[in-house]
């Protein structure tokens, strides 16, 4: 199964502060696709909207980014290189944009929500803090 993430879907899925430092979220991105490629074996290709600066590189990861940066470039990305795979029916987009989704399922690839990658590659810390009860 060939991976095509939607990088900046999948990174915003958790309002964890990644805006403050966009190219840090990226980088931690990269590194967490590279850890999950590398335990099951997965060809994951990330695609941006535009080049990272700086750049991000990786020996395990492909890194693309669309040839020219606008709204939705990264969309047109991975659409181009679904319709562009031997057998797209062995691609899996990860995305939650429905327009997207629509688009790379119509021309054979499967997709996976990006919450629920990015909480399969990096859960989320369990933040329910125990109460203890006052006694009276």
């Amino acid at each position: 199964m060939r991976w095509i993430i939607d990088a900046m879907n999948v990174i915003g899925s958790r309002p964890d502060g990644w805006w403050r430092d966009r190219h840090a979220a990226m980088v931690r991105l990269v590194d967490l696709l590279e850890r999950w490629s590398a335990d099951g074996g997965a060809d994951v290709t990330v695609v941006f909207e535009q080049p990272p600066r700086p750049p991000i590189t990786s020996s395990v990861v492909e890194i693309a980014h669309a040839a020219r940066p606008k709204p939705n470039s990264a969309d047109e990305e991975i659409v181009r290189r679904v319709r562009a795979a031997p057998d797209p029916s062995t691609v899996r987009v990860v995305t939650s944009d429905g327009v997207l989704s629509q688009q790379v399922s119509a021309a054979g690839a499967s997709v996976y929500p990006a919450a629920a990658f990015r909480a399969e590659i990096d859960p989320a810390p369990d933040r329910h803090v125990s109460r203890r009860r006052r006694s009276r």
